[in-house]
Parts: C-alpha cells; sequence; structure tokens
C-alpha cells in the first residue's frame, strides 16, 4: 500500500500544545471559535483588521499606502519587506515558520516558497475575514492558516524553527507577554523579526508620534526598546533598522 503522508493541517496541529482542541473543520483551524478576537480590543486600528472591507483591500492598498506614511520615502516597499524578513529569518527546506498578525498571507505565502514541500508555514491571525482572504489566495503546499491568540501562542514549546511579526505588536494589548510567547516557541537557535513603531527621538516629534498612537489604539515603542527587550530574553546577534516611525528588529536564540 502507498504511505499515506499527514496533511499540512495535521502537521500543524501535531505542533500545538497538548489539549489543544481545535474547531470544526474549515478552511484554516480555528481556536477561538465564535469570539470576535482573542483578548481585549486595543482600539480602532485593530477593530478595522476585523471589517470585511479592510481585508480586501489590505495587501495591495492599505499596507503598502500606510506603510509608506509611517516609513517614509526611503523605507522598503512591502515587497522589500517580504524580502527582508526572508533575509533575516533566513528559513531553509524543511523549517517550520510562524508568521505572526499574517493578515492576507503575504509573507506567509512567501516563507511557503522558501520552506518546500517537507517544511511548514504558518499564517496565524484573530481575524476571520482576513484568513478567509489568505486562503483564498492560495500559496505552495506548506502554507497552512490558524485562527489563535497572537499573544499567547498556542504551540508547543520549541517546535518553530522561526517567528515573523511585522506590522503587529504595537497592537497587541500585552506585547512583552507576546514576546515572552515568540520565545518560548522557537527552537534553539530561533529566529525572529519584528517590523513595529518607533518614535522619534526629537521630543516635539516624540509627541505628536504618541498622539498618533493614542488616537488609534497603538502602542508607539522607543527606539531600541525592542532590541533591549529581545536581548533581556537571552536573543543574540540583535539588529535594528529603523524607517520613519517604524523599527525593524531581529535576533537568534542560542543554539
Amino acid at each position: 500500500m502507498p504511505t499515506s503522508h499527514p496533511t499540512t493541517r495535521e502537521r500543524l496541529l501535531e505542533l500545538l500544545s497538548p489539549g489543544t482542541e481545535p474547531g470544526p473543520t474549515s478552511e484554516f483551524v480555528d481556536l477561538l471559535g465564535e469570539s470576535a478576537q482573542a483578548g481585549p480590543s486595543t482600539g480602532l486600528a485593530q477593530r478595522l483588521m476585523r471589517t470585511s472591507l479592510v481585508p480586501v483591500i489590505y495587501e495591495h492598498y492599505w499596507r503598502p499606502a500606510l506603510g509608506r506614511v509611517v516609513k517614509g520615502l526611503a523605507g522598503p516597499s512591502m515587497a522589500g519587506e517580504v524580502r527582508l524578513a526572508a533575509e533575516l529569518l533566513h528559513p531553509t527546506l524543511g523549517n517550520v515558520v510562524l508568521d505572526v498578525a499574517c493578515g492576507t498571507g503575504r509573507f506567509t505565502r512567501a516563507f511557503g516558497e522558501l520552506v518546500g514541500p517537507s517544511g511548514l508555514a504558518v499564517g496565524l491571525d484573530g481575524s476571520r475575514t482576513m484568513l478567509d482572504k489568505a486562503v483564498s489566495a492560495g500559496g505552495a503546499e506548506a502554507v497552512t492558516y490558524l485562527r489563535a491568540d497572537a499573544v499567547d501562542l498556542p504551540f508547543a514549546k520549541s517546535t518553530v524553527d522561526a517567528v515573523c511579526c511585522f506590522a503587529a505588536l504595537h497592537m497587541f494589548a500585552d506585547p512583552d507577554a507576546a514576546l515572552d510567547s515568540f520565545t518560548s516557541v522557537l527552537k534553539p537557535g530561533g529566529r525572529v523579526a519584528i517590523l513595529t513603531s518607533a518614535r522619534h527621538g526629537w521630543q516635539p516629534a516624540r509627541l505628536v508620534d504618541t498622539a498618533i498612537g493614542i488616537g488609534s489604539g497603538q502602542r508607539m515603542f522607543d527606539r531600541g526598546e525592542i532590541a533591549a527587550k529581545l536581548l533581556a530574553r537571552g536573543f543574540t546577534r540583535v539588529t535594528e533598522r529603523y524607517a520613519g516611525v517604524t523599527q525593524i528588529v531581529a535576533g537568534s536564540l542560542p543554539g
């Protein structure tokens, strides 16, 4: 008899913490059920991600346009962000890559191409409408999606080779808990790459940045703050890049 190979869904379920109970079978594994989202809402920006309109325009219009505003003319395009994430995380054949707050799956699909059929690229998001759009976009054989809490990841410890979290940490209710969770699920030698907010150092500009953050429900981190948090969690080879009011920070756990 021919050997039966596990599906991407089955392989994903094997990585989850013991006792995790997914909902009824759907196009993605759903751990949130009827909940509108995981955890408390942090404001307008997060609520917009759950609407039916934003996911439709997110990947090709919303995210590139908003990204250009916050990154400035010198910052990378969205395609540039995808390339940079791949360079920082360096996923190889057979790796498991977790794309936290994956939205419509642009990064997840790219990771799926890099890890090949023997690997797994998991896009995690709390929004049903975002994940519906991600699933409809297709992708490589290794791509699969999970609706779950991005702050308290449902994965067993040391099961993931790389964690990507671009344009989301500043919308989490408890970013420190999220960073703890990222660290926990990574294997020894695992890598993380994060794009998030970064306040300017000049005081008048800082006040404006802070006001915008409060109005939209987004946390404005200081420059150097995320790098310091990674170092405190044992990450090494930590790098930082700044563009506008954003920072891209990456690091590796000891092997």
